[in-house]
């Protein structure tokens, strides 16, 4: 129990430090800043490898299913792979967000800070609630492979790329019980004029930001309980993964529209998780494989992006 107090210890004060020290004169984050601070968390995750080895070889952590702490290292390096890269989809969002609402660039990582703050709460509820199903119901692996096989073809679709956040359902019953201003007080998400107490833009968009993430929830969850069932390893992997998006919007943000082809990577990534669920009691692959195939997946869709040229 001591570890998961301290690894959630370490998370509060990784937080405090971004927005009490790092960020606490709000600016537009940089590009050259967006890099070197997603190298940090980048850095920050993978060297957690290390103690990930450390925590399975001396057993100080619980180790329900077994792993030897080699076989550990793979699955969290695995996990916070899969993580990261449905990652990607995520920032897409977020950017047609901040556009709609017209949030300027200075306010855009207090938004975001709340927003991963509320993140990494619900994620953790979400992967222990996962873990106690699998744990329980073996069939229930089943219903999660069939579930990202369909999130996979519904990407390949396109369905999402006609969101509106402002025709969304969350909006309009925000704006049902709540009265809310089109107008941005500064870094404020709430103001009262004339004696109402209404929600900014900041607020909304912090609100439509907190809801997707659990929609994505939905299909990075099951992915990484297609890797392993250790709730340790698959609640690091996450909260890493999910600390580092922030740096990682203001980086990736401005390349979306160079790296198109990167969505045919999230298919195929999602559509291996997929598979190997359905087949996880018949076929049991080395954890190698998926590592090669989300690290193949990922490099194919950047050097398509960059190699073919977009027909004008």
């Amino acid at each position: 129990m001591w570890v998961w107090i301290l690894f959630i210890s370490l998370v509060l004060v990784f937080l405090a430090l971004d927005l009490g020290v790092f960020n606490k004169e709000e600016h537009v984050i940089k590009t050259k800043e967006a890099s070197i601070w997603t190298a940090v968390w980048v850095s920050v995750a993978l060297s957690f490898s290390g103690v990930i080895y450390w925590l399975f070889a001396n057993g100080i952590v619980d180790n329900p299913t077994g792993l030897t702490p080699n076989n550990a290292v793979l699955k969290y390096i695995t996990g916070y792979l899969i993580e990261l890269s449905l990652s990607i989809d995520n920032v897409f969002v977020i950017a047609v967000i901040f556009s709609s609402f017209k949030i300027p660039a200075l306010y855009q990582h207090r938004v975001l800070f709340w927003g991963i703050l509320g993140a990494i709460v619900f994620r953790g509820l979400t992967i222990l609630f996962g873990v106690a199903l699998i744990n329980k119901f073996d069939w229930i692996i089943y219903v999660f492979g069939v579930f990202l096989l369909w999130t996979a073809f519904k990407m390949l679709q396109g369905e999402d790329d006609d969101f509106d956040p402002k025709k969304s359902f969350v909006f309009r019953q925000v704006k049902k019980i709540y009265p809310i201003t089109g107008t941005i007080y500064g870094n404020q998400f709430f103001v009262k004029r004339m004696g109402i107490k209404a929600a900014t833009p900041l607020f909304i968009a912090l609100v439509i930001i907190e809801l997707t993430d659990i929609l994505f929830a939905l299909d990075s969850i099951p992915a990484i309980l297609a890797i392993t069932a250790d709730p340790f390893i698959v609640f690091s992997s996450n909260i890493l993964a999910i600390l580092g998006l922030r740096s990682m919007y203001f980086l990736v943000s401005r390349m979306l529209e160079k790296f198109r082809y990167i969505n045919y990577s999230l298919v195929v990534i999602l559509a291996f998780v997929g598979l190997k669920m359905l087949f996880s009691h018949q076929i049991e692959l080395p954890e190698w494989v998926s590592l090669a195939v989300i690290s193949v997946s990922l490099i194919a869709g950047v050097v398509a992006s960059l190699a073919i040229k977009e027909k004008e």
